[in-house]
């Protein structure tokens, strides 16, 4: 299906209001590095623009942008320019609140297949079933993670207890 110059611009336009947040934040959960994050931000939006097969709906959309910033982030971890080459760049994220901040900081702690279950059901509201498809896991291997993800948390997090309930 070709777009007109129009109908792209308004795709593209759309999709940056709509997920630019959701985007960055997980980027910002693989890499921690702000210019690495931009890198992947820029080629998630820019393999969105290349796509030219339709969405059957927003959840659609939302989900293929997911799992296509999870694989370009998995990419940028695998180069060899990335192994090999120190992170110039060592900024904290910062979250409106400084209890945000904290947790954020636990979560990004934790082994990669927790963060990203925690990622998805906790602040992208996904349900098991979806994650596991998502990821293309088995449901008990999602509620397996996510049960060992929070029992992680609130071991670094001393027992606390936050909104999140973790």
């Amino acid at each position: 299906m070709q777009y007109t110059p129009v109908e792209i611009n308004n795709k593209i336009t759309s999709a940056l209001d709509q997920y630019s947040d959701m985007v960055r934040r997980i980027c910002f959960l693989y890499l921690k590095n702000y210019a690495d994050v931009d890198d992947v931000f820029q080629e998630v939006f820019l393999v969105l623009l290349k796509n030219e097969t339709a969405f059957e709906s927003t959840e659609h959309e939302k989900a293929w942008l997911i799992k296509v910033t999870i694989n370009k982030c998995k990419d940028l971890l695998k180069s060899y320019w990335h192994k090999n080459v120190g992170s110039l760049e060592n900024k904290e994220l910062s979250f409106e609140s400084e209890i945000e901040n904290e947790l954020m900081q636990v979560v990004l702690s934790i082994p990669q297949k927790y963060k990203d279950v925690i990622y998805l059901f906790y602040y992208q509201e996904y349900s098991v079933p979806e994650i596991a498809r998502l990821l293309k896991q088995k449901e008990n291997t999602i509620y397996s993670q996510l049960n060992r993800g929070r029992k992680l948390i609130k071991e670094k997090l001393g027992g606390t207890e936050y909104e999140y309930n973790f």
